[in-house]
C-alpha cells in the first residue's frame, strides 16, 4: 500500500484516471439534473446527492466484478454478421432509453403536458430515483470499461471514482440551476443526450465514435448560448431603464 502511495506512476494514473471520470460522468449529471427539476425544489437537492452516491455505488462494485465484466464483452449471438454480446446488449438498450427519455422531455418542454408548461409535469421522487438508477447503469458500465483498459490497479480505480463523484457532488447543484433556470441550456442538454444515446446504440453494434468530439461540440455550444444569454441581458437593462425614465415623465 505504501508502495503504491509513493510511486509517481500511480498518481497520474490516478489523476489521469479521475478527470477522465468526470468528463465521462458529464452526460449522467446533466440527465440527473433534467430528472431532479420535475421534483419539487426542496427535494432536489436530496435527488440529485442520491443518485450520484448510486452511480458511485454502481461503479465501485462493477470493480468488484471485473471478471465479470470481461466475460461480458464475449459475444452471446450474432444478427446480421454482428456479433452481440451482454456489453453491447446495455449499451443499445441504455441508448434507446436516453432516446426516449430525451425525445419526452423535449416534446414535454416545446408543448406541455395538455397544453400547460412542461415545467408543471411533476414526477414522484421514486419514479425520479428508478430513471436515475437505470441510466446509472449504463453510464457506469461504460465508464468502468474505460478506467479498466487505463489502470491495473483496483484501488486507483475506486478511489479515481470515489474522488470523480465527489467533486461531481460539488458542482453537481450548480449545474443542475444553471439547466433548470435557461429553458435554452435545458434544451442544448436534452439534444447532447440524444447525441449521447445515438452515439451508445453505435457503440453497441461496434461503430465507436469517440466521444471527446461529442463534449466539444456541445461546450461550444453552451458557450455560444451563455454568451447570447449575456447579451440578452445586457439588451434588457438599457429597455428596462429607458421605461422607467419615460414612465418618470
Amino acid at each position: 500500500m505504501i508502495e503504491l502511495i509513493s510511486d509517481p506512476q500511480v498518481w497520474i494514473a490516478f489523476l489521469t484516471l479521475t478527470v477522465l471520470e468526470l468528463v465521462l460522468g458529464i452526460d449522467n449529471v446533466i440527465f440527473i439534473s433534467i430528472l431532479v427539476d420535475k421534483l419539487p425544489a426542496e427535494r432536489r437537492d436530496l435527488a440529485r446527492r442520491i443518485g450520484l452516491f448510486i452511480a458511485m455505488l454502481m461503479r465501485v462494485g462493477l470493480l468488484f466484478l471485473l471478471s465479470w465484466i470481461v466475460g461480458m464483452t464475449a459475444p452471446m449471438f450474432t444478427v446480421l454478421r454482428q456479433e452481440i454480446s451482454g456489453r453491447d446488449l446495455i449499451l443499445i438498450g441504455g441508448g434507446l432509453f436516453l432516446l426516449w427519455k430525451s425525445t419526452k422531455e423535449i416534446h414535454q418542454l416545446i408543448e406541455g403536458e395538455a397544453g400547460e408548461a412542461s415545467a408543471t409535469v411533476r414526477a414522484t421522487f421514486s419514479a425520479v430515483i428508478l430513471q436515475i438508477i437505470i441510466i446509472d447503469l449504463v453510464f457506469s458500465f461504460d465508464s468502468i470499461i474505460t478506467a479498466v483498459g487505463m489502470v491495473d490497479e483496483v484501488g486507483v480505480m475506486i478511489a479515481a471514482v470515489i474522488a470523480s463523484v465527489i467533486l461531481m457532488m460539488v458542482f453537481a447543484g450548480s449545474i443542475g440551476r444553471v439547466v433548470a433556470a435557461h429553458p435554452t441550456i435545458k434544451m442544448l442538454a436534452l439534444a447532447f443526450l440524444v447525441v449521447i444515446g445515438v452515439v451508445l446504440i453505435a457503440d453497441g453494434f461496434d461503430h465507436h465514435v469517440p466521444k471527446g468530439y461529442v463534449y466539444f461540440a456541445m461546450a461550444f455550444s453552451v458557450v455560444v448560448e451563455l454568451l447570447n444569454i449575456r447579451m440578452r441581458k445586457r439588451a434588457v437593462q438599457p429597455a428596462e431603464l429607458h421605461e422607467r425614465y419615460t414612465r418618470d415623465l
